[in-house]
């Protein structure tokens, strides 16, 4: 009896493997926005760095018109809107992402591109000459190559940026 109890544990416990599931933390709320030059209506990359990790929005042109209102972009691995992490082998700076030829080092050892998900801007003024665009990311699901989600997602709020009408 003892032997049956002790099979059946020790199968009970070998088939409660968890593979090699990881959840990821993406933690960007101490990062600032960063993009290169000055935000206009044509900007079209936005970033946050935090050291080895970088989290991307890629936007059509035009998305920071100069007008109130609401604006929400369905984000895709294939469309104008996407949003990717990745990760670094050495810290990375903003000359990373602006210079005409990025760096070789640091180099991407991972790029997660989000699959669904939407990017919601809210554009506000008062005064008509400068506005304030506040980005929002929802429901962006990432998933890695090996097919793991990353679930704890603590980017909803993606930050603020503000042009102004010359």
């Amino acid at each position: 009896m003892n032997r049956i109890l002790f099979f059946a544990i020790l199968l009970l416990l070998h088939s409660c493997d968890d593979g090699d599931l990881q959840i990821e933390t993406l933690n960007f709320d101490d990062s600032a926005i960063q993009f290169c030059g000055t935000i206009a209506e044509n900007t079209t990359l936005l970033f946050k760095i935090n050291g080895l990790d970088a989290l991307i929005l890629e936007l059509p042109d035009n998305t920071f018109a100069n007008e109130v209102g609401d604006n929400t972009l369905t984000v895709s691995a294939s469309g104008q809107t996407q949003v990717s992490f990745r990760i670094f082998s050495d810290n990375v700076t903003a000359n990373y992402f602006c210079d005409a030829i990025p760096p070789a080092v640091p180099s991407v050892t991972q790029e997660i591109i989000a699959e669904d998900g939407e990017v919601r801007i809210s554009s506000t003024t008062d005064d008509d000459i400068t506005f304030t665009h506040s980005i929002a990311l929802s429901g962006i699901s990432l998933v890695a190559e090996s097919g793991e989600r990353i679930t704890d997602l603590r980017i909803n709020e993606f930050g603020t940026v503000t042009t102004s009408i010359n």
